[in-house]
């Protein structure tokens, strides 16, 4: 049988989550994984290298490629390499830089292309699957918010970049990239084209999810792919989402793409609460919602990729 060809899109922690969770399916499920990452961090180490030197910013692309990483005990000691992060004041020199943002950003400038820059990364790392950046070219976040200031709730801003949309205080009602046509990263439109499910999710819904649906030949890949595409939501609401209900998370996709249907919705069952809007919310997509408790025991709003992987493992593998 051949292996079942993943796309995940997200970035950050929450993709990382998704990418482990689909490695952990690999004893029941052989998978072929692509993940497809944002390009509009503007913070950080990789704020700081954006502005600095050009291209891309590394910091999401990196956790991408660690959390795909083989297991060989050398490949893991690269991983960990990767997510060293130097120590001491930001504004001086190597601090506050993660290795594997200086090595990601000294391969897209050697080798000219970022898709190549990833290709060796991933090589270095032992990557059991592929990173591709969802466009070539670095965008920029922006948000009109309502709220901002709480001495003026009803008066809308713009809120530029992404480091800022992320911790905004008011309600977000407008999402927007620029430059708002970029073009697409080809390999990652091909691999939508080719795949057998789509995933989104989970993550920051603005900042890391929905700017996918904002590249237009992205959009139109996702759109009219013959692949099954699949929801996992948030485990809690985000300084971003606040106001935002689980069920409205799932009307921002038809928002931004109104033509976008989906297959199945992946909810933790503690956390989704009532789950009657929800499944109402997953039907107006023409998804089936299934809850499972994918969290970790701590109690903190973290998916643990064993218990995410249990409730994939029966979605993906139905009908092979």
């Amino acid at each position: 049988m051949t292996a079942m060809s993943v796309v995940a899109f997200g970035g950050g922690h929450g993709l990382s989550a998704s990418l482990r969770a689909l490695r952990h399916c690999a004893g029941e499920l052989e998978l072929d994984i692509t993940a497809v990452v944002t390009v509009g961090d503007d913070g950080g180490s990789s704020g700081r290298l954006r502005a600095e030197r050009g291209g891309l910013p590394p910091g999401d692309l990196r956790q991408a490629l660690v959390a795909l990483a083989g297991d060989h005990p050398a490949t893991r000691r690269s991983a960990g390499l990767f997510q060293h992060r130097f120590a001491g004041d930001p504004r001086d020199g190597l601090a506050g830089h993660a290795v594997g943002n200086l090595v990601l950003c000294g391969l897209m400038e050697q080798l000219g292309d970022p898709v190549a820059a990833l290709a060796h990364a991933g090589a270095m790392l032992g990557a059991v699957g592929r990173v591709l950046p969802m466009s070539a070219q670095p965008v920029d976040i922006e948000a009109r918010v309502r709220g901002v200031d709480p001495a003026r709730p009803d008066e809308v801003r713009t809120v530029r970049g992404q480091r800022h949309v992320a911790v905004t205080t008011g309600t977000v009602e407008a999402l927007r990239i620029t430059p708002d046509a970029p073009v697409a990263c080809a390999e990652a439109v091909a691999a939508v084209g080719a795949a057998d499910w789509l995933i989104f999710g989970p993550g920051s819904w603005y900042t890391s999810v929905l700017p996918h649906l904002l590249v237009p030949g992205l959009a139109e890949a996702i759109v009219t792919s013959p692949a099954r595409r699949l929801v996992t939501l948030n485990l809690a609401a985000e300084q971003e989402t606040l106001g935002l209900s689980v069920a409205d998370h799932l009307a921002a996709l038809r928002w931004y793409l109104p033509q976008l249907t989906v297959d199945y919705v992946v909810a933790d069952s503690k956390a989704v609460g009532d789950p009657e809007p929800v499944g109402r919310a997953a039907e107006s997509l023409g998804a089936r919602l299934v809850l499972a408790p994918v969290a970790v025991d701590d109690g903190t709003p973290r998916h643990d990729p064993a218990a995410l992987a249990a409730a994939l493992v029966p979605v993906l593998g139905a009908d092979r």
